[in-house]
């Protein structure tokens, strides 16, 4: 298929919660790529009357065997991803108790909307569509609910005190730790 249409059936199938594809120009940047790579190819260009001339490329032998490749990669290795959140608590000192917290306020916030969002855009296809098709889906709202669990607790320990620290504090760990 051609790339926009790619990009479309991502977002229709709700893949885009686990594929970027916002930028239809990323997207064409891969294609070129792969092609280069030799694991895709132009299967066909078409021009509809009054539509631009569309390419439509088609997965080769070696793309098909690297995406196993990398898909048993994937499955069986886990790897750091590195994600954002673990490096912004690293640093959580450098704001007040209070900020930090308004700040967790906000994002638990939002991951209780993400977290209905996914919620509702599976309700529909629940029992209509085999598991095997939602186990992204099913993933993604196993780690958001994780996630929305820690952050609350860590909300409640810092609104409770039981998670504190003060300048003054901070300075001492700082000399103790010079010190030695």
């Amino acid at each position: 298929m051609h790339p926009y249409r790619m990009q479309q059936l991502i977002k229709e199938r709700g893949k885009d919660q686990v594929v970027n594809v916002r930028q239809r120009t990323s997207i064409y940047q891969t294609i070129e790529r792969l092609e280069r790579e030799g694991l895709l190819c132009v299967q066909e260009t078409t021009r509809d009357e009054n539509r631009p001339e569309r390419t439509i490329y088609a997965i080769t032998e070696a793309g098909r065997e690297t995406s196993r490749e990398w898909l048993r990669a994937m499955l069986s290795t886990p790897s750091n991803e590195f994600p954002e959140l673990p490096a912004a608590i690293s640093f959580l000192p450098l704001l007040t108790r209070e900020d930090a917290m308004h700040q967790l306020e906000i994002r638990l916030s939002a991951l209780k909307a993400q977290l209905d969002a996914l919620d509702a855009s599976l309700e529909p296809v629940q029992g209509h569509l085999p598991r095997l098709f939602l186990l992204e889906s099913e993933y993604l709202r196993a780690m958001l609910v994780t996630e929305r669990d820690w952050v609350a607790s860590l909300v409640e320990d810092l609104r409770a005190k039981r998670l504190s620290w003060t300048d003054e504090e901070l300075q001492a760990f700082l000399d103790q730790a010079n010190d030695h």
